[in-house]
């Protein structure tokens, strides 16, 4: 962990000579849900695709992960205008939305990602608080959040698609986290896969660690101003330790 340990001191001394801050003294990390958390990115992107078939709207592949982070209204919005040259009606986003929802639910249960609850674990026994700063407004997961990390998510500690005016890639979501954990930037850890997310993290003045649990090629992250970038959620899990001694 040497080598990795000087690039992580290296990109603590680059986000604090940016930002003018004095020191990283972590009191909490706020964690994105999809691709974070939850493994399910793949169900998302699935049922985007299927409804937008249904209505006549067209996303490519990848682009439900570069989305990734907006509320479901702006992302049907996006659409929309691309598509047909105007604003979704309030029904249409509504009506769109609502079925993409019973899609995704359909579908079954999304997984916990590979070494997420082992890292809410050590971020816990290291006195920290954790939060979660979503975009998604799906109450399948959000409920789940209390039945598969039991304890670390209360009511108080998620901010959802419905606690904001501006998702992601404004850095309102994230900027209402620290509010909520009573912090400041540098006593934070924003936890993105997306690039919206990650771009959302930086505007908001915090230290910013990128998971690339999906398709889209590293650059898409670091191109937002990702801090440090690991392959895997489990990864930074084995390494938190380490990062955690170099960073915080």
């Amino acid at each position: 962990m040497k080598d990795l340990a000087e690039v992580w001191q290296l990109a603590k001394a680059d986000y604090l000579k940016k930002h003018g801050f004095g020191d990283i003294s972590l009191k909490a990390v706020l964690f994105d849900m999809d691709g974070v958390l939850f493994d399910s990115m793949p169900l998302h992107a699935s049922s985007w695709r299927q409804v937008c078939q249904r209505f006549g709207l067209h996303i490519s592949p990848d682009e439900a992960y570069r989305f990734e982070g907006r509320t479901g209204a702006s992302t049907i919005n996006l659409l929309v205008r691309r598509e047909w040259g105007r604003d979704a009606t309030p029904e249409e986003v509504r009506d769109i939305y609502e079925e993409k929802c019973k899609l995704f639910n359909a579908a079954g249960e999304a997984p916990q990602m590979p070494g997420a609850e082992a890292l809410l674990q050590k971020v816990q026994r290291d006195g920290l608080t954790a939060l979660v700063v979503t975009g998604s407004g799906q109450l399948s997961l959000l409920r789940r959040l209390e039945s598969n990390f039991p304890g670390v998510f209360s009511a108080e500690k998620i901010i959802s698609s419905k606690d904001v005016v501006h998702g992601k890639p404004s850095p309102e979501p994230y900027l209402k986290g620290l509010e909520k954990a009573g912090v400041r930037p540098w006593e934070a850890l924003v936890v993105e896969n997306a690039p919206l997310g990650v771009r959302a993290g930086v505007a908001a003045g915090v230290f910013t660690v990128a998971l690339n649990t999906g398709p889209l090629p590293d650059a898409a992250l670091l191109n937002e101003g990702a801090n440090v970038l690991f392959p895997s959620m489990q990864a930074f899990c084995d390494a938190w330790e380490a990062f955690y001694a170099s960073i915080g």
